[in-house]
């Protein structure tokens, strides 16, 4: 069965929820399958979905109001979808009001990518309950949240985690990664890749690693976001400038990654299963993170990776330099997630479970 799928994203950052949507686009669009991206211009999963392979059309759906609910109408009136998925609320919103208001509206999909609490009121039901057909979550945590914050039947809720592209994604020659990423060959790194948002904790990675007080390691610190004055303030604040590496967006984060002695993840809300902690693993780096969202699905605390309690810098600091200062242990705990990442992670387990969603929803409606 050829379905013609399309996704709706109405955010306009850029980070592992739009790198997922387009990944899982690509993935499926590969096997046959028609795939459409709608999203606003402005945003940074339009700008990227040509680097993926993915068909995008642009729409005004970066906020709720008329013309979003009347471009998006007008797309799913006239064109045969049979399926739409959608990524985030404002988009999950106006695909929800767009559908009401026609006859023999494809079903959606609603894909729910981090934990934050779902708004406890009748209009949240009526979206998740009667307006959806299915609910994808990225976690199994995630999966039980939505069950519990809408009251939604359990069978229409399915947990689908992201995968990552295994050919790109894994282990290296650090010593080319260095060469690459101009970080010294002999310095302890202890790298982070994420959007600097406050709840990544960048803040307190950086409070730890100033109180490790060792001179010789840098930190390497890859994204950008709404963070990062702040986050620049606080190191020189901190006397630590010197130290960190701000890397901003990199288009290839891989020689990053196998440059990393550590990667630290230290958010403390809103995750689902964040991508680059699977990439860290993949590429055989011992993490360090925080069980928030789903991210205790995927790292076994003490055999795939450390555990560490949110926004606990002490904590993190005294794991952070105790696993510098073990190379055994670092290159157990890479060994352990590289093997559990080739085993789990595969963006073609992501893609077959979502087809199976989408084949299923499609043919109900038949």
């Amino acid at each position: 069965m050829t379905l013609s799928i399309l996704h709706t994203e109405s955010s306009l950052g850029w980070g592992g929820q739009e790198i997922r949507v387009l990944t899982e686009a690509r993935g499926v669009a590969l096997r046959g399958h028609e795939v459409t991206l709608a999203a606003p211009a402005q945003s940074r999963i339009f700008a990227e979905a040509p680097r993926f392979g993915v068909r995008a059309q642009v729409l005004p759906i970066a906020r709720k109001g008329a013309r979003g609910l009347l471009a998006l109408r007008t797309l799913i009136g006239r064109h045969r979808f049979d399926v739409v998925n959608t990524h985030s609320s404002t988009d999950a919103w106006l695909v929800a009001l767009a559908r009401a208001s026609l006859g023999n509206a494809p079903p959606a999909v609603r894909t729910r990518h981090i934990s934050a609490p779902l708004p406890d009121n009748r209009a949240t039901r009526w979206l998740y309950e009667k307006a959806t057909a299915r609910v994808v979550t990225t976690g199994e945590k995630l999966r039980r949240q939505v069950i519990a914050q809408t009251g939604i039947d359990p069978r229409r809720v399915l947990s689908v985690p992201t995968g990552i592209d295994l050919a790109q994604f894994q282990p290296g020659d650090r010593g080319a990664a260095r060469a690459a990423t101009g970080l010294p060959d002999a310095a302890p790194v202890i790298g982070i890749v994420a959007t600097m948002r406050s709840w990544k904790g960048h803040r307190y990675l950086l409070q730890a690693f100033a109180t490790m007080r060792n001179p010789d390691a840098i930190l390497a610190i890859v994204g950008d976001g709404p963070q990062r004055e702040a986050l620049e303030a606080q190191a020189r604040a901190l006397g630590i400038a010197s130290q960190v590496r701000f890397a901003g967006n990199q288009a290839n984060v891989v020689p990053w990654m196998r440059s990393f002695d550590v990667f630290c993840l230290p958010s403390y809300a809103n995750e689902g299963v964040p991508q680059a902690l699977m990439q860290a693993m993949a590429c055989g780096i011992p993490v360090i993170t925080t069980p928030v969202g789903s991210i205790d699905e995927i790292v076994e605390a003490g055999v795939t990776g450390v555990m560490v309690p949110p926004q606990n810098e002490v904590r993190l600091r005294v794991e952070l330099a105790n696993l510098l200062a073990d190379a055994p242990r670092r290159e157990t705990l890479g060994a352990n997630a590289a093997a559990a990442a080739r085993e789990r992670f595969a963006d073609t387990l992501m893609v077959d479970r979502m087809l199976a969603v989408f084949t299923e929803v499609a043919q109900r409606r038949g």
